[in-house]
């Protein structure tokens, strides 16, 4: 695809909100989800030139962001962060909340991604297979596994 501010800009005017939202789910962070889907357009940006088929717009510039938002999770392994005084004062009024993060964030990175943007993002299997490059079967599996190892953690 030829470098065209306006097409460019029209595309991504129809998936910006898609992404915001990926994001937001996926990070928790309003300012990080942010951070991300700017990098994303910067990159998709300057990489236009290397997409082929212009109605894979949408896949592409997920599979980006999914990318970027793989990276930023993997930083948060990587520094320890505290929590910002807005959420610091609020108690878990029960264990089994707890319990349920507790096993969420045990789960691995594609885990997470998928289950996070099936059951807070509300996408489809075939959506998140097109964000991530992935078989549909292979989406519906992993997040399968993923809900069955919480239920497993959940049950011990």
């Amino acid at each position: 695809m030829e470098r065209n501010a306006e097409d460019f800009a029209a595309k991504y005017g129809k998936v910006y909100q898609d992404m915001f939202r990926f994001a937001l789910y996926t990070l928790k962070n309003r300012h990080e989800a942010e951070d991300v889907v700017s990098e994303t357009v910067l990159d998709a940006w300057k990489g236009i030139e290397g997409l082929k088929d212009e109605n894979a717009f949408r896949a592409w510039i997920f599979r980006i962001l999914a990318n970027k938002c793989r990276q930023k999770l993997k930083s948060y392994l990587n520094r320890a962060v505290e929590l910002p005084a807005d959420l610091a004062w609020r108690e878990r009024d029960t264990s089994e909340d707890m319990d349920v993060r507790a096993a969420f964030y045990k789960l691995n990175d594609e885990e997470r991604l998928i289950l996070s943007s099936s059951l807070f993002g509300g996408y489809t299997g075939k959506e998140i297979a097109a964000m991530l490059e992935m078989n549909e079967n292979t989406v519906r599996s992993l997040k399968s596994r993923a809900l069955k190892k919480m239920e497993q953690m959940l049950s011990e």
